[in-house]
């Protein structure tokens, strides 16, 4: 008999006692664990590398004209995407509605995405169909299925040949090869450089809020790129003289301003011994007029 352990991340201890049970014959038995005792929202997950771990999910919804995260949701992981997609795509346009209706722009739809870019596992008779119900054009890719079987369903064959029509043009192949370049840099940014593959929280809220704040620093670098040219900490190590020559050119600005302001002070007082005004070398000073009355 021995003990199995499951690595949850959480700083506390990190491990946790699952069950004890005996390995006997040619086959182990197999440890089943769909809930995690003190966090109920993760769950059990194969990842990419093989290995298993209790995970939550995270979908992104990113603007292709600047690359910015629009929205961010955090499901279970176990949910399957074309479960999921829905929320993300309600969440984007929520808040594409919220930045429309504070300032609207030619750039900004106040009725939300007119257009979805998605990958093959987002691909299903029912997600296109409701978003073509939405009014959205879809761009997803199709996995290979073979042919298909679609008596009785006219509304959902209407829009996979619609999707398919789009995804075989050449701005739905650019569309795709977008997606390929800004999506999977917001991941790379936030959570490959950004170190936020592992998280030390619980509850779907609580790491909502650290995925906000993370998305929120990476739309600002992407303002700040757009501004001084550089985006990242990374970034600015070269861009160190260059800061440091512009700030040495200010200072020397501020200073001859402020030995022209003492040249002019002495000015008045040599010449017309008076003392220039305090808040303003250039103000005016105002006449006093004898009164008729003699008051």
């Amino acid at each position: 008999m021995f003990r199995g352990f499951l690595d949850t991340g959480s700083p506390e201890g990190k491990h946790f006692f699952v069950r004890p049970f005996v390995v006997t014959g040619r086959h182990a038995p197999c440890l089943t664990l769909t809930e995690h005792p003190h966090d109920p929202d993760a769950r059990l997950t194969k990842m990419k590398d093989g290995r298993t771990h209790l995970a939550h999910k995270v979908e992104q919804a990113v603007d292709f004209s600047s690359g910015a995260v629009v929205a961010v949701t955090v499901q279970p992981a176990d949910a399957g995407d074309t479960a999921t997609v829905g929320e993300t795509v309600c969440e984007a346009g929520e808040q594409i509605a919220a930045v429309a209706g504070t300032k609207p722009g030619e750039r900004v739809n106040p009725e939300g995405p007119k257009e979805v870019v998605l990958d093959k596992g987002y691909h299903s008779n029912e997600v296109l169909a409701e978003l073509a119900d939405w009014k959205v054009r879809t761009y997803c890719s199709e996995p290979e299925r073979g042919r298909r079987c679609w008596e009785g369903k006219t509304v959902e064959q209407a829009a996979v040949y619609a999707n398919r029509r789009r995804i075989r043009g050449e701005r739905g192949k650019r569309l795709l090869r977008l997606r390929g370049e800004m999506l999977e840099r917001s991941f790379a940014h936030m959570y490959e450089t950004g170190g936020l593959r592992r998280v030390h929280l619980r509850r779907h809220p609580n790491i909502l809020k650290r995925l906000l704040v993370h998305a929120a620093a990476f739309n600002l670098g992407l303002v700040m790129r757009k501004i001084l040219g550089r985006g990242t900490p990374r970034g600015l190590q070269g861009y160190e003289a260059a800061l440091f020559l512009t700030l040495l050119r200010r200072l020397g600005e501020v200073w001859t301003r402020k030995l022209a302001l003492a040249r002019y002070r002495e000015y008045l007082q040599q010449s017309f011994s008076l003392s220039p005004p305090l808040n303003n070398a250039f103000l005016a000073t105002t006449k006093t007029t004898a009164s008729t009355t003699s008051c």
